[in-house]
């Protein structure tokens, strides 16, 4: 089993966005000291969810505060930016992290960063298939070259190059069925329990003609000496966080936002994942490995909020739970 640590470098009321950031830096570097094997960096713009709008550019300043622990997004979004130049920077990372690089890579959705980059609502809706099969060539270590609805230039060899797998963050049957005809892993998200991730991955399966292996699975993690404890301490923060954080997705075309009860959604997150003493946080874990045949996890360690807390659920994970799966 590989654990790593999901970092949002959320925007919990009253911190200042400067000190988040330097903050998330510092909490892979005590992932690493805690024997985490990856840190996976998420993407947002425009919002107080999520205060990192270039995982890329942050996990380069980690790569160089680290020495072994793998580093990779969560995900980078394809629908705001060129396939291209993210190989670029993909490349780049692998090459200066001694391999330690993964990406991460998704669609996003249909807010006001497609306004603001230029890339358009066409461009979410129809065209996450032809970017990505754009990243996979110019990350197979050869030449790239488009003829497509989106991208057109003539054939060009990325510098450096680099071979590399991209991970596709998949929430939906249509995004599966992509990444399986292409033979990419998937990335399924917090929202999902067991139950829906076995489901994904049996699909992806036969869709592919068996299994692929690197699936990978986000969880929400937080361990404390008692379940009602850990339970309580995000009951008790997130709300804080998510309310403001998930109204800045503005949808471009005034589409409505479905609405979202925070503390049905926190309580939703308490109670299917590690969430609890460290003895109920590993059983999780390993049921989800079970069910679901997945052995690659990414666990949000944000959620108390207070950076204090935060940096000693890492250092308790790393210490109490991580053992018990090992």
């Amino acid at each position: 089993m590989r654990i790593g640590v999901f970092l949002i470098a959320a925007g919990f009321p009253g911190r200042e966005p400067g000190r988040v950031l330097a903050d998330t830096v510092e909490l892979i570097v005590a992932a690493e000291r805690a024997g985490f094997d990856e840190a996976w960096i998420a993407e947002h713009h425009f919002m107080s969810y999520g205060l990192c709008p270039s995982p890329t550019t942050l996990a380069a300043v980690a790569a160089g505060r680290t020495s072994r622990i793998g580093l990779g997004t969560a995900v980078s979004v394809l629908s705001t930016q060129h396939p291209i130049a993210l190989a670029e920077q993909a490349a780049m990372l692998h090459h200066l992290s001694g391999g330690r690089f993964t990406l991460g890579v998704g669609r996003g959705g249909p807010w006001v960063d497609v306004e603001v980059f230029g890339t358009g609502l066409a461009r979410f809706e129809r065209g996450f298939p032809e970017s990505l099969d754009l990243l996979v060539t110019a990350l197979s270590g050869g030449p790239v070259k488009a003829e497509g609805e989106f991208f057109a230039f003539r054939e060009v060899s990325v510098v450096p190059p680099a071979r590399m797998r991209p991970v596709v963050a998949c929430t939906s049957a249509g995004t599966a069925a992509l990444a399986a005809d292409r033979g990419l892993p998937m990335l399924l998200g917090l929202h999902v329990g067991d139950a829906e991730k076995a489901a994904m991955v049996r699909g992806y399966a036969v869709r592919a003609g068996g299994a692929v292996p690197g699936h990978v699975a986000a969880a929400v993690a937080h361990v404390a000496d008692s379940t009602a404890e850990a339970v309580g301490e995000l009951s008790r923060a997130m709300p804080a966080w998510l309310e403001p954080g998930l109204a800045g997705y503005v949808a471009v075309d005034g589409r409505p936002r479905p609405p979202r009860d925070v503390g049905a959604y926190v309580d939703l997150l308490t109670r299917i994942h590690p969430v609890g003493s460290a003895d109920l946080c590993a059983e999780r874990l390993a049921r989800t490995a079970r069910e679901t045949g997945i052995q690659r996890f990414l666990l949000m360690v944000e959620g108390a909020g207070d950076p204090e807390r935060v940096l000693e659920n890492v250092r308790r994970l790393g210490a109490e739970v991580l053992p018990r799966l090992r």
